[in-house]
């Protein structure tokens, strides 16, 4: 993928597909119908509630939840008032469940954040929260069937917990074969690009933030995903 692929600026690698309705990387496409075909006969109907999201649609989330006009939440699900909170605040919580524009997985049409479309009732509004795909949840089927099957077909769960880095996501799936090299090529010079025009709220903060991990990284060894130079850690 070329620079503007990586952080969703142009979509010359994307697929439309139309049924189940997605938009996904061209070498993702096979991958995801061969794994929901094995899923169909063992009675699921995966299909992704999310799949590429381009750079303007997640500046969008991004500001929103920065401004306080769209939901925020702590690390444990519960809401945040974003204007109970300075700038660095805002920054670090929107990072524990969403991407810095450009910095996405999404952009690389390689992730899709998948739901049984059968286990979902009329009028079902799909969130998205750990509950769903909890033993109780309606997607708890589904997520013990992926958790088996997926590596058949190439696909893993990058958002566990801890060591990833952001909140755990059950329903976050990645096509390893072309995320990988896109993760590799995801250099914080193609990152700092992208973002250095758009209208990012928070952007000085966000700019402080990549000076005070440069520093923090040569004084003690540590990294922030915002450093000038160690590789930036992609969300979702």
């Amino acid at each position: 993928m070329n620079d503007g692929e990586l952080t969703g600026r142009v979509r010359t690698h994307i697929a439309d597909v139309p049924e189940p309705e997605c938009a996904l990387h061209g070498h993702v496409v096979a991958p995801f119908f061969n794994l929901r075909r094995a899923a169909l006969a063992d009675g699921f109907d995966p299909v992704p509630h999310s799949s590429f999201r381009d750079f303007a649609r997640q500046l969008a989330i991004w500001n929103g939840k920065f401004s306080g006009q769209r939901p925020m939440f702590d690390a444990s699900g519960s809401p945040l008032d974003a204007s109970a909170l300075n700038p660095d605040e805002r920054i670090e919580a929107i990072l524990l469940w969403s991407a810095l524009p450009g910095a996405s997985r999404h952009h690389w049409g390689t992730d899709i954040d998948l739901i049984d479309r059968n286990a979902a009732p009329p009028g079902y509004r799909v969130q998205l929260t750990q509950e769903e795909f909890a033993p109780a949840g309606p997607f708890a089927p589904l997520a013990e069937w992926l958790e088996t099957n997926a590596a058949r077909f190439g696909f893993f769960r990058p958002f566990r917990g801890v060591l990833s880095g952001v909140r755990p996501e059950p329903w976050h799936f990645s096509f390893a074969p072309v995320a990988e090299n896109a993760r590799r090529s995801l250099t914080p010079a193609v990152l700092h690009k992208a973002i250095a025009a758009a209208p990012l709220l928070g952007k000085e903060q966000v700019r402080l933030r990549r000076a005070w991990g440069e520093r923090k990284r040569q004084g003690n060894g540590g990294s922030s995903c915002l450093d000038a130079s160690s590789p930036p850690r992609p969300f979702t």
